[in-house]
């Protein structure tokens, strides 16, 4: 019986020989390579919505440039990633006034490649586009173009975070929950998106302070996360936290999203409504887009110079938390990296690359 579900399960594909096995093996159909439209959503849902928004933008891009050119966009040949590529390289985006960084044209490339593959097609021969890419960024280097170097979050380090926090009415709705917002990001390494993902129910009193449990999505588990008290009241995440819920309670909210959106009235927002149709989270939730806004509105009204976003909590935990001689490993495992993890690699390099450098000690 088994052996005759096994040829009933491939009537629709063609049986050619392989000499070199000496077995018979199935050749696929259309049929076989065919993904349903909730399937294909699944896929794309595995990716965070801000890198489907960013991939799409660049897909509906290269398409446009395909069909003004007269080539093919999926499958694309070696020589159309190359000439786009290059097209990238070169002409000036409507926002910046110059062409698109190194970084986001590997996104780009990412994006079609990608695309290839979500419609059964192999991956284009990108040896071409790699080259140019290559070529531009020593271009960029040699004249040095800020653009040569990717941009990164500055670091927010307990000395900023102090600055940042110190204007910050903490006897208010809004003054606490920013102030627990840039803590807990902090001492959890969190992603904006995980921070605000988080619901009342996720945060557990602790004989040390707080357990918080996040789901990393990068890494696709829950972690929990032991937060400590701080030796400075004015830093210390336990006190900010546990202010920010008594708090809501008093709000009425024991339960649901953890960060919430506040209105001007310092009141837990209504649900936001357009047409008469309600939009966004009904209960109030803040996005990740808001949430990266308080960071870097904190830290412009500090009057902190550098690069400031959502991410700068979790960059200046990694940077932090190496200078205090902890183990890679245990960070990583705290703020969700994946093994191997380059981007961490490169924050603690801040630390490592003076401590660490082989100029130490050798007497000069």
């Amino acid at each position: 019986m088994s052996g005759q579900l096994a040829v009933t399960d491939v009537v629709d594909a063609e049986l050619v020989h392989d000499e070199t096995a000496g077995a018979p093996v199935a050749v696929h159909t259309d049929r076989d390579r065919h993904l349903s439209p909730e399937t294909v959503a699944a896929i794309e849902e595995s990716a965070a919505a801000s890198t489907r928004r960013a991939y799409s933008t660049d897909r509906e891009l290269f398409a446009a440039w395909c069909a003004k050119e007269g080539r093919v966009p999926v499958p694309a040949s070696g020589e159309t990633m190359a000439e786009w590529v290059r097209h990238l390289t070169v002409i000036p985006r409507p926002r910046t006034g110059k062409p698109a960084g190194p970084s986001t044209i590997e996104r780009a490339m990412s994006a079609v490649t990608s695309w290839h593959q979500e419609q059964g097609h192999p991956k284009p021969n990108m040896r071409g586009a790699r080259a140019v890419l290559n070529a531009y960024r020593d271009r960029l280097a040699e004249a040095r173009d800020e653009a040569a170097q990717a941009r990164q979050a500055t670091a927010a380090l307990p000395a900023q975070l102090r600055a940042m926090l110190a204007g910050v009415d903490r006897t208010t709705l809004a003054g606490r929950r920013n102030a627990a917002l840039v803590l807990l990001g902090f001492a959890t390494a969190a992603r904006v998106s995980e921070l605000v993902a988080l619901d009342v129910s996720a945060v557990e009193e602790a004989e040390h302070g707080y357990d918080v449990t996040l789901y990393r999505k990068k890494v696709r588990k829950h972690t929990t996360n032991a937060i400590l008290y701080g030796a400075d009241p004015a830093t210390c995440p336990v006190r900010a936290l546990r202010a920010y819920l008594a708090a809501l309670e008093a709000a009425g909210r024991t339960d649901g999203p953890l960060f919430v959106r506040v209105d001007r009235w310092d009141r837990i927002a209504p649900p936001m409504t357009r047409g008469g149709r309600t939009i966004g989270d009904p209960t109030g939730r803040m996005t990740a887009e808001a949430a990266a806004e308080v960071v870097e509105r904190l830290a412009v009204a500090a009057g902190l110079s550098g690069d400031w976003s959502g991410h700068s909590l979790r960059r200046g935990f990694a940077t932090a938390a190496r200078a205090a001689g902890h183990d890679p490993l245990e960070i990583a495992r705290a703020g969700g990296w994946v093994d191997g993890s380059r981007v961490l690699a490169r924050y603690m390099d801040d630390v490592d690359r003076v401590r660490n450098s082989p100029l130490v000690g050798i007497g000069l």
